[in-house]
């Protein structure tokens, strides 16, 4: 999200901060845990995470607007382990405009796993494509404190004209990459598949819109995930988690058309990031800002 729009909304979110009060109180009846804080000053606008597929206790965070390039992975407890590095759109002063999202799964080779970084954010619609950054992971990424990784673009129009976003989730049962929009009345659910050449521009399908109740910034879905095994689904707003259990094979885009439970969430200062641990039991979250604490929950 750009600093401007940024600051028009801090005001609300503090309000939300004070509903956080009723969270803090479960905190100390170990219904959700704080797991750590992010350690580096270099993770000030950490927009997503997600579990890394191949290495126990490593995920995957990175920054949002003003940031180049790069992403970083950490421990549970938010200790940096590394920063990862990639070749971005050369277009872009920075490589990339305004990334709001990140996940972790399957990709071209069947035992290889990916990270897929999502340059979605597009908070006046203007841009005239997207670009998703798929990985391939390595677990040399762990041995140097900066290294780099091969990334393989893919750029993407809307069906329905530019928007913002800032939830990239990968479902690893239909192999479809799925992106929803964040700040209209009704959100709007888009996906892709996972198959591409490198620097392919394709067109989203746009396959469904999902209502949430409240007021209009508080909202606003900021990040998304799916499980590793694709059986569960969470979105989430600057107020709420929503969280649905798969039925079989369906379509997540299907299961998300369904009433969606409201676990306990602690609203934090600017939270725009949400994601499954490996084994689906647990997911966390963290936000914006220095040294942002990292919540651990239970699924529902």
């Amino acid at each position: 999200m750009k600093r401007a729009t940024k600051i028009k909304i801090l005001i609300p979110l503090v309000i939300i901060l004070f509903l956080g009060a009723y969270g803090r109180h479960k905190h100390f009846n170990r219904e959700i845990d704080i797991a750590g804080k992010l350690s580096s000053k270099e993770m000030n606008e950490i927009s997503g995470i997600a579990a890394s597929g191949i290495m126990p206790d490593i995920y995957y965070v990175h920054n949002d607007s003003g940031d180049t390039s790069r992403f970083f992975a950490i421990s549970p407890d938010g200790k940096l382990k590394s920063t990862i590095y990639f070749k971005g759109d050369l277009k872009i002063k920075r490589g990339v405009y305004d990334c709001e999202d990140i996940a972790a799964g399957p990709g071209p080779a069947k035992s290889k796993s990916y990270v897929y970084l999502g340059d979605i954010g597009d908070n006046n619609s203007i841009r005239s494509y997207l670009t998703i950054y798929r990985m391939e992971e390595n677990t040399a990424w762990l041995n140097n404190e900066n290294t780099t990784a091969d990334a393989v673009p893919l750029h993407l129009k809307y069906p329905d004209g530019p928007r913002d976003a800032e939830t990239l989730m990968i479902d690893p049962i239909e192999k479809l990459i799925y992106i929803v929009s964040k700040r209209q009345d009704s959100v709007s659910v888009y996906t892709t598949p996972l198959s591409y050449k490198p620097n392919d521009t394709v067109t989203l399908t746009r396959r469904c819109k999902l209502f949430f109740t409240g007021l209009k910034v508080f909202k606003w879905i900021t990040a998304g995930d799916i499980s590793k095994d694709g059986s569960q689904i969470v979105l989430k707003s600057y107020e709420k988690v929503y969280y649905w259990k798969r039925k079989g094979n369906e379509p997540v885009w299907k299961t998300m058309q369904t009433k969606p439970e409201e676990p306990l969430y602690v609203p934090e200062k600017q939270g725009e990031a949400i994601g499954f641990t490996p084994d689906g039991k647990g997911y966390y979250t963290t936000s914006e800002g220095v040294y942002s604490p990292i919540y651990f929950y239970k699924t529902p």
